[in-house]
């Protein structure tokens, strides 16, 4: 019988327009700031790890991958040998509907597009940014379901086929395009955390309860005083 380890979670990150800091975080967990529907997304100025990507690219990089970067950056170290685990419910939507503007208007598709537009962009971004070698994986959740990628995540180091596994979660608002097709849920949000089979100092139990949403998930790890940021 495959074992089944503890599960902890040993620090997270999370990122919104206005909400980068834990004490702006914590006004938020207790009801007195909301996440607001800005367009914001983190800059160059505020995500030294952007530095390291090509200047040409680093202006095409959508708001979800900038998003994502950020909240990596802040919870590993450069270079930290870990697996993730991204998920998001709507992707580079972005992106995408650019890609079918460009369909419907010049009946092509443009490659430098194309190429940002993939699922996987953000984390893929991420990694090369902060130089992360130990492999990613990318899922998407149906129906809105953020215990399945949480479950996803933490199924790994359930079964000890790894010590510690990044879970890493994204989205930005779908384009007013989409109208009722796509909820304009929340604003934009982003958030990483460490989940381990090791009890650190600081760690909490996971939970798996409190991930019913990206929201019930993050003000779980906030008012139980799980550690933020990196070490």
């Amino acid at each position: 019988m495959t074992p089944v380890s503890p599960l902890y979670v040993s620090r997270f990150t999370a990122w919104a327009p206005g909400l980068d800091r834990l004490e702006l975080w914590q006004a938020w967990a207790a009801d007195n700031r909301e996440i607001p529907g800005s367009e914001e997304s983190p800059g160059a100025g505020r995500n030294p790890a952007l530095e390291f990507i090509d200047p040409l690219l680093r202006r095409r990089i959508s708001r979800i991958s900038r998003m994502t970067i950020q909240v990596l950056h802040d919870l590993l170290p450069v270079g930290e040998d870990i697996r993730i685990l991204f998920f998001s419910f709507r992707g580079e939507i972005t992106q995408q509907l650019r890609i079918n503007q460009g369909l419907i208007e010049e009946y092509t598709v443009r490659p430098a597009v194309f190429s940002l537009s993939v699922f996987t962009t953000p984390v893929a971004l991420a990694t090369i940014a902060l130089n992360l070698r130990a492999g990613y994986s990318a899922i998407y959740p149906g129906e809105g379901r953020f215990n399945t990628g949480l479950r996803a995540a933490a199924a790994p180091v359930a079964a000890g086929d790894v010590e510690r596994m990044v879970l890493v979660y994204a989205d930005e608002p779908a384009p007013e395009e989409y109208g009722a097709l796509c909820p304009r849920e929340n604003g934009s949000l982003a958030l990483g955390a460490i989940l381990s089979s090791q009890n650190s100092e600081g760690a909490l139990p996971l939970e798996v309860a409190d991930g019913t949403s990206p929201g019930n998930f993050l003000r779980s790890l906030l008012r139980r005083g799980v550690p933020y940021g990196s070490p």
